[in-house]
């Protein structure tokens, strides 16, 4: 009988740790419910808005180089040693000058004035801009680039390197932008990653689950220019300001298993003795 009741202690202190170990493999893995070979639709991104604030560099070109130069910002130059020409505008490490817009969503653009670029995409303010300078006979081989110089996101909370980092391009992921942090630390929260998003005067708060496919339909997946992307600690993090890590741990898993033990115990024992 004891040995019966020895091989049942033990089979259920396997049991205990087994299922220790399968719950945190859940809290841990991406993409559970991802099936293998199994093709979905993509949401496709309309792109990053501009948006009051931002920095963006607008360059007009055309085959008579002279005649494009008017509607262009002068750039920057810099001197070694002596000291920096610098300028009131923003530049980027190009010295190309870029264009501040301003609280209505306005820029002021040589020769054509007042131009409302908030809410539209690089892209649509580029076709934009070519359309007026043609209408306009003001240039007829215009060729128009639009790029931000200020597209940035921040990483805070359970990464390995948090911090603010500078998007080169317009599209950045959730993915992307956890994996330049360093992705997250084993005490980060999968389930419960928070993007915040300040977007026409409102500041949006979305959930995103990183364990679900989900995630990939969610307004959040396609960041924002300005989005800061929280990481939450879990439990075992959060109990490190009282507790070393190390004993935590120990103590949490053995008080788990001694506490099972004891109920199976009791259990067979009353058992038993009926």
């Amino acid at each position: 009988m004891r040995n019966t009741i020895l091989r049942l202690l033990m089979l259920a202190a396997a049991v205990a740790v087994i299922s220790s170990c399968s719950t945190t493999y859940m809290n841990i893995n991406y993409l559970q419910d991802a099936v293998a070979d199994e093709t979905e639709q993509m949401t496709i991104s309309k792109g990053i808005l501009i948006q009051p604030k931002d920095m963006i560099s607008i360059v007009v070109s055309s085959r008579n180089p002279e005649l494009a130069q008017i509607f262009n910002l002068p750039r920057v130059t810099y001197q070694m040693g002596a000291g920096t020409v610098s300028s009131s505008g923003g530049a980027n490490s190009n010295g190309i000058m870029g264009y501040s817009v301003d609280n209505d969503g306005n820029i002021d653009f040589p020769v054509l004035g007042t131009i409302h670029v908030a809410g539209m995409t690089r892209w649509e303010l580029a076709k934009m801009i070519k359309k007026m300078l043609i209408s306009q006979d003001l240039l007829k081989d215009a060729v128009v680039t639009v790029e931000f110089m200020n597209f940035k996101v921040s990483v805070i909370g359970e990464v390995n390197a948090p911090g603010t980092y500078d998007i080169q391009g317009d599209k950045i992921t959730l993915l992307e932008a956890l994996s330049m942090a360093g992705d997250l630390t084993i005490y980060g929260k999968r389930h419960n990653v928070t993007v915040i998003r300040e977007q026409n005067g409102e500041r949006i708060f979305y959930k995103v689950d990183l364990r679900s496919v989900d995630m990939f339909d969610s307004p959040a997946y396609n960041l924002q220019q300005n989005d800061v992307v929280y990481v939450e600690p879990n439990n075992v993090r959060a109990g490190q300001s009282t507790i070393n890590e190390n004993n935590l741990k120990s103590v949490s898993m053995w008080i788990s298993i001694a506490s099972f033990l004891t109920s199976i115990a009791t259990l067979i024992a009353t058992v038993v003795v009926n």
